[in-house]
């Protein structure tokens, strides 16, 4: 990937070539910024400028043989970490396991969640994380020489699904590195890696993309008319991966809604029964599904707050044609008296399915906190 693929981060970029330019390229830094930022396709361009065998002043050559084989993900100095899951045919998974599914994944886009990633591979109700047996394969890989390049380089896809015995090796490496090996870790949630790792690394904090570069993004890549593409774009709020998303499938987010409605239909009319139904249907769709709905609903609960505060003039309600249209009788239910109540909720559950606990449960629990917590 080249930087000139990138929609934005112009700043973000010329600082990173800069560092190449003057020679001082730190040997771990960790990009992070909110979703949808591009921190992997910038970390992926990065990597292709660095290894570049005729790099311009603004960008990789693209055509030498070190961009040819960073464009397939393929070059022998490039390794990858990233959260994969356990199965039958392996107890001990690394993400060796899943490399080809992986190369073409991100070829196809480096803008998706982890969510997106787990559904590529299948994983059912299993959740991503970087294994124990990853740390091994770490210290294998960086022990060699580089074989083409003057660096070998790693990019570490969210440090903070890492075991911690992983984070603990990972931490020697840093403080220790092989010459000429280079880690990139791209996180979402920072504040979920160990503070260890984040003191050893130079901080890359990257901005939200504006408003115009998504909307050309979706233009150019998706087709799509321009209209329909500057509606997307002042929906996301500068998540790059959301507009995308929104533009692939609009059927998961309409699920999501509908999912949102039932449960507060139900809880506002006190209907138990229908609750346990609703737990029940949430339980089978899976646990990053079922993540991925409470991140909806925490944000869907936030819009509805800015309205009911009178901030959709000011232009800070962010909501697609659908939700706008249910949150306009929506609104009135969500006030500053109950949101602290509702946000503390919503995440607890987040927090209990990612720790794998009974969905069923964690699902009707909440449905039933939730009726005490709705204005009627």
């Amino acid at each position: 990937m080249k930087f000139s693929d990138i929609p934005g981060q112009k700043e973000i970029i010329q600082r990173l070539i800069g560092s190449v330019k003057t020679e001082r390229v730190s040997h771990a830094q960790l990009f992070t910024g909110p979703e949808g930022c591009g921190n992997l396709a910038l970390a992926l361009a990065y990597a292709q400028y660095i290894s570049c065998e005729d790099r311009t002043p603004r960008d990789s050559c693209g055509t030498c043989k070190s961009c040819i084989k960073y464009e397939k993900l393929i070059h022998p100095d490039l390794h990858f970490v990233f959260p994969v899951i356990r199965s039958k045919a392996s107890s001990e998974p690394v993400s060796d396991n899943y490399i080809e599914q992986w190369r073409e994944f991100v070829r196809k886009s480096p803008y998706f969640t982890l969510n997106k990633w787990l559904d590529s591979i299948e994983v059912g109700n299993a959740q991503g994380l970087i294994f124990a047996s990853e740390a091994s394969e770490i210290l294998r890989k960086l022990s060699l020489k580089a074989f083409e390049s003057d660096f070998k380089i790693m990019i570490i896809w969210l440090p903070e699904k890492m075991h911690p015995s992983s984070a603990n090796k990972l931490l020697k490496l840093i403080e220790e590195p092989p010459e000429k090996t280079l880690f990139i870790l791209v996180s979402d949630e920072p504040d979920k890696v160990i503070p260890t790792i984040i003191s050893r690394c130079q901080l890359l904090k990257i901005p939200s993309f504006r408003f115009e570069e998504i909307s050309s993004y979706l233009v150019d890549t998706f087709r799509i008319h321009k209209a329909k593409a500057d509606d997307i774009a002042g929906v996301v709020n500068g998540n790059l991966i959301r507009a995308v998303e929104l533009c692939e499938n609009e059927d998961s987010s309409l699920k999501n809604l509908d999912y949102f409605k039932t449960l507060m239909r139900f809880a506002w009319k006190r209907d138990i029964v229908s609750l346990i139904n609703w737990s029940e249907e949430m339980a089978a769709i899976g646990r990053e599904p079922q993540k991925n709905f409470l991140s909806f609903t925490l944000r869907l609960l936030r819009e509805n707050l800015m309205i009911t505060l009178g901030q959709k003039k000011n232009s800070l309600v962010y909501l697609t044609g659908e939700e706008s249209e249910f949150s306009a009788k929506f609104h009135p239910f969500i006030n500053q008296e109950n949101i602290y109540s509702f946000s503390e909720e919503i995440n607890k559950a987040y927090s209990h399915i990612e720790a794998n606990g009974n969905a069923r449960i964690i699902f009707l629990d909440l449905g039933l906190r939730i009726t005490r917590l709705i204005v009627r």
